[in-house]
């Protein structure tokens, strides 16, 4: 096994029990040597199955909330890395619960920033998404706003924690997204879009794990990390899951896009370029240039949109996936 910087750490990962969470534990298990890694969460039955699951000595269950910085001040003791994966991302709920979603997906942020300085951890890592671009709905404006602090936490932590992001589009079957519905509905005839022109970015459970310990290895502190990957047509993913079935057009929800940003114009003035994804730099002082020399800078206009993507998943790509 390749010597990597995870070998011999603590790791914590906020919202542990969620698909990001144990898929991160496993693939960090499998391929890599940490010391331990805490799974905190605030569900005491999932805790309890994963527990019952694991064979791995090297895990260790917190019941926890990210809207207690007690708590979190306790779980971080030690702790070399934190992946902040705990958040409410169901964007009706958000809608409908605003205040809620606030406390977990900002004020949560702001305490895991706050516990993490405090503990003198290594790296932080944010996981963010594409909904924080541009945002149309609250969960996306929640983790705009946490993005933000990340970022700007560099600042408070005078060089002993580096704080960046990890931003992507929709995870290929992860719970809650639109594949499992999608399977659901099947055995009743009938699937329900949308919108026919709706694109979104994806990307697999594996893919998303090795790109954040990708980032978590190269970040410096202050980035923002974005993955080149492939854009579908939710039409054609509902033609692959369910092909024999009725496809009923129910309209844009409330706070929904037809496509999603993941780079936008502006950010692209301060982006660099490499093989397989971006990085945006942040517009402060504490950023030193050289940390992206090896990059590209991007065109002009350059624009990072699901509709506008030169990567493709067609319906037998997707029926692979």
């Amino acid at each position: 096994m390749e010597q990597t910087n995870l070998d011999g750490k603590t790791v914590l990962i906020t919202g542990g029990l969620g698909s990001f969470g144990q898929k991160f534990a496993e693939i960090l298990l499998k391929e890599h040597n940490p010391k331990t890694i805490r799974i905190y969460d605030n569900r005491e039955l999932a805790c309890v199955e994963l527990e019952r699951k694991s064979k791995d000595d090297r895990l260790r269950f917190f019941i926890g909330d990210v809207r207690d910085i007690k708590r979190l001040n306790r779980a971080m003791n030690g702790v070399d890395i934190v992946i902040h994966a705990a958040a409410l991302k169901h964007v009706p709920v958000c809608e409908y619960n605003p205040i809620e979603a606030i406390k977990t997906n900002i004020d949560g942020a702001i305490n895991v920033i706050d516990a993490a300085i405090d503990a003198e951890v290594k790296k932080v890592i944010n996981i963010s998404t594409d909904k924080a671009v541009q945002p149309a709905n609250l969960y996306g404006a929640t983790k705009m706003v946490a993005e933000k602090l990340f970022i700007q936490a560099n600042s408070y932590s005078v060089g002993k924690t580096a704080f960046s992001c990890s931003r992507y589009g929709n995870v290929t079957a992860s719970s809650g997204s639109i594949i499992p519905l999608f399977k659901e509905q099947k055995n009743k005839g009938e699937v329900t879009i949308t919108d026919e022109r709706m694109t979104r970015f994806w990307i697999t459970l594996d893919e998303g794990v090795k790109f954040v310990i990708n980032c978590i290895e190269n970040m410096k502190g202050g980035e923002i990390f974005v993955p080149k990957i492939p854009s579908m047509k939710i039409a054609d993913l509902a033609d692959a899951v369910a092909p024999e079935c009725v496809k009923k057009i129910i309209g844009i929800r409330p706070g929904e896009k037809l496509h999603e940003v993941l780079l936008t114009e502006e950010e692209c003035r301060h982006a660099k370029e490499f093989e397989n994804y971006y990085v945006v730099q942040p517009e402060f002082a504490f950023w030193d240039g050289n940390n992206c020399k090896d990059g590209k800078a991007l065109p002009v206009d350059f624009y990072y949109s699901s509709d506008r993507n030169p990567s493709w998943l067609d319906k037998n790509k997707i029926q692979e996936l």
